[in-house]
Parts: C-alpha cells; structure tokens; sequence
C-alpha cells in the first residue's frame, strides 16, 4: 500500500454539501495526512489499484499535487497510465508497468473486450429497471470542460454507448434518487455523467454537469443534496480483463462508506 501527502476530502468550507469543485481542488492538507493508495491487483506487468476521490491520475496545469502517476512511478519507473478516472471518482484503475503491458491493455480497451462496472446515485426517480443509452458524445458549445450528448452538441460527435440498471429507488428529505449499476461500452471522457445528465438525472454532487440554475456558472453542484455524500457520487466497482499470460482476471473495489451508509 502506497501513501502520499494529499488533498483532504474532509476539509471542507461552509456549508459543505457538495462544495465547490475548484475550491476543493485547492484545499491542501497539512504534510501529516497521508492518503492510501491501495494495490487490488498485481503481476509483472500489470496493477490495479483503489484510486481514492480527491486524485488526479495524471499532472495538470491548476494543481502542483502529486498524482497518481508521480506516486507509482517512484516504485514503477517505466509505468504508463493505461486509462483514467475523473479526480473526484473513486474505485479500482488498472495501470500498466511496461511498455507491452500498455499496449496489451490498451488493445483491449480498443476492441471493447474489457467489462467495466461502475456504482452511481443519481437525482430523481428513473423510470426504467435497465435501460442503454446509445447516444453520441460532442462538446459543449457553452463550456469547453463539458461533453454533450444531444442537440447543441458541437465538433467530433464520437459513439458512446451506456448500459444501466436499477439498484434501488429511495427518498431523502423531500428528495427522489437512484442507486444504479452502470457498464459503459465505450469509453468517452465524461461519458457516465454525461449520458446521466442527458436523461435529466445528473450524478449527485457533480457541480460540472448539473451546475446552478440561477446563473448556469460551473463550480457548485446545484442539484438536490443527498446528506452524507460531499463527493461525485460516482465508483468504479470492478473490472475485467486479460493479463499478458492470457488470464481472465476480475478485480474488484469495495464501495466507499458513505455509498453504504446512504442506500443501506
């Protein structure tokens, strides 16, 4: 188990429900906390760790926090990063240790013969038990970090195909929500909480796809707060596939607390 000095998930400002995304990017912990990086799976090639929320798998331009990346590659000097998860969602990310794991690995995405499964609440009620979404995924036209499904979506409109299944429907406070099963068949960036929000049920505490309704400004979460879940309510639960000595593997994440507390 790998431990890094990290940002704090807890360390929120007031009023925490679901608080502002860049905020919480910004908000760094004392050199003290130490975030775990749990290891699922490991051959010698291949690894597949719990990726916590509240990580970047790779460097970007806002953050000088260390990542996913700069973590293993301390242990792992020729790793390569195989596929990614956004920074706030959680669960099990295969990473490769060499060149010919990545390329191995990445063949299997590209002929979609890895199954992924993914554990998401979602705002209101769905209607349908299961359901697959088949819809194409573009740019916003309004913000450049927003994809699109549907009408007014702009340049490259790329396949993007989503299965869902009903876990449970419940109520909180005055609030309607849904636990759902998800297996997206593609891998677009953003794909799961773009195709949520095209049926109109965004994932709970997403401020980038179901931002405030008075202004329409990206950063806070609009949509009805769900009490005990200050995170996008999105986790990679499992996935499957081949290792170089051609062995069907299936690795798996246990469900972050606060997912078990909420839909017990």
């Amino acid at each position: 188990m790998l431990t890094a000095a990290m940002f704090c998930e807890h360390a929120k400002p007031r009023g925490a429900g679901c608080e502002n995304f860049e905020r919480r990017r910004e908000i760094i912990c004392s050199q003290n906390h130490f975030m775990k990086i749990k290891v699922l799976y490991e051959d010698s090639n291949i690894l597949a760790i719990d990726k916590p929320s509240g990580i970047l798998v790779h460097p970007d331009q806002k953050s000088k926090a260390e990542t996913i990346l700069d973590l293993f590659l301390k242990k792992y000097p020729k790793l390569e990063i195989v596929h990614r998860l956004d920074f706030e969602t959680s669960g099990v990310m295969l990473l490769a240790k060499n060149k010919k794991a990545h390329e191995f690995l990445k063949k299997q995405f590209k002929d979609r013969t890895i199954k992924k499964t993914y554990y998401t609440i979602v705002s209101g009620s769905v209607r349908n038990d299961r359901g697959i979404i088949n819809k194409p995924i573009g740019r916003s036209p309004k913000d450049f970090r927003r994809h699109l499904a549907g009408r007014g979506a702009r340049g490259e409109m790329r396949e993007a195909i989503t299965e869902y299944r009903v876990l449970k429907r419940f109520t909180s406070g005055k609030n309607k929500f849904t636990y759902l099963e998800i297996k997206p068949k593609t891998g677009r960036t953003h794909q799961i909480r773009v195709h949520m929000k095209y049926l109109n049920h965004p994932v709970v505490c997403d401020s980038l796809y179901n931002p405030r309704p008075n202004d329409g400004s990206v950063g806070q979460a609009e949509g009805p707060s769900l009490k005990g879940i200050s995170r996008l309510a999105l986790h990679a639960r499992s996935i499957e596939f081949r290792n170089l000595k051609d062995k069907t593997i299936k690795v798996e994440s246990v469900l972050p607390k606060e997912f078990g507390k909420v839909v017990k």
